[in-house]
């Protein structure tokens, strides 16, 4: 069987891989992507949405991918994957809440190996600072490498100018081509504040694999949502350990940090973020992107429709 890029999966599918997504628990449907079946909806008792409760990021995020059947249906043996976490800045460390948990990231790293992933990288573009120290402040490098995973520094040479056929503001940017041509990529993104989305959630963390994000900006939901229909994450992991709750994206005062305990985990982006929006007192709809990626049909905003599954660990 041939296995074909996420991009020619893509491609292909369209809108009828959009439309699949919001099937709903209990449905799925049988698409060809990378040689195996799209996990496009839960099967059986899994659940369209998890959220995990507890004081251990690894044992959280284990909680998480469990009740959405495990790292199983969405890695299989062989494939290349790629971890997509909020690396923002070189000049906090984590307990500053601009960046994603490295425990949480590092036990993703994990489980993928686990599953049989041929290669599992690590990658963003830093807002501040360099990649290379960025990485390293972060905590990230040294949980990813201790996990047997590798941080990629994102070669200029790899983002190329694509069409986004479905975009509505922008028909085409300078996307890093290896996220297209990876057969999963999970998004992992910290839940924060941000100065001019209100958050930065799982869409908003899709800038870091393109170039000139800060033009992004003008008419940013719109743009965000545009991108989101092009750059499809396999599955979202939510980071909200701890949750940056002013001043953000960067933070800077540990008084803006506060501790929730939480990993909010689905393959559907939209309704992950949409989740996570409560956890600062919001909605879906709050969040410009989210809402204009449920208009445009990439996810859902209505979290009673669909199963989700609550756990503690």
């Amino acid at each position: 069987m041939t296995r074909l890029t996420r991009r020619d999966f893509l491609k292909f599918t369209g809108a009828a891989t959009v439309s699949a997504a919001l099937l709903g628990p209990g449905c799925t449907t049988e698409t060809e992507t990378t040689g195996r079946l799209q996990p496009a909806a839960p099967v059986g008792d899994q659940a369209y949405l998890a959220v995990a409760r507890g004081s251990d990021p690894a044992a959280i995020t284990k909680a998480a991918l469990a009740a959405l059947g495990g790292i199983e249906r969405f890695v299989r043996s062989g494939d290349d994957v790629i971890i997509k976490p909020n690396i923002c800045v070189d000049y906090h460390p984590p307990e500053y809440a601009a960046t994603t948990n490295p425990t949480v990231v590092a036990t993703l790293v994990s489980f993928c190996l686990g599953a049989g992933a041929r290669r599992v990288r690590v990658m963003d573009t830093p807002l501040g600072g360099t990649p290379e120290s960025a990485y390293a402040v972060s905590g990230i490098d040294e949980a990813v490498r201790a996990a047997g995973g590798e941080m990629e520094v994102m070669s200029p040479v790899k983002f190329t100018q694509t069409a986004i056929p479905d975009g509505q503001d922008i028909t085409e940017w300078e996307v890093y081509q290896d996220v297209l041509e990876a057969n999963v990529l999970i998004n992992v993104p910290i839940a924060k504040h941000h100065s001019l989305a209100r958050l930065s959630l799982g869409g908003k963390n899709l800038l870091g694999v393109i170039t000139r994000p800060n033009q992004m900006h003008r008419n940013l939901g719109q743009r965000v949502a545009d991108l989101a229909s092009l750059v499809r994450p396999t599955l979202t992991v939510v980071d909200a350990v701890r949750i940056l709750i002013a001043h953000g994206p960067t933070g800077g005062s540990l008084n803006d940090v506060q501790q929730t305990n939480t990993v909010i985990a689905s393959h559907d982006t939209v309704a992950a973020d949409a989740w996570a929006a409560t956890l600062f007192g919001l909605t879906g709809a709050d969040i410009a992107y989210v809402k204009a990626a449920a208009d445009m049909g990439l996810g859902t905003m209505d979290l009673d429709s669909v199963k989700t599954e609550e756990v503690s660990a």
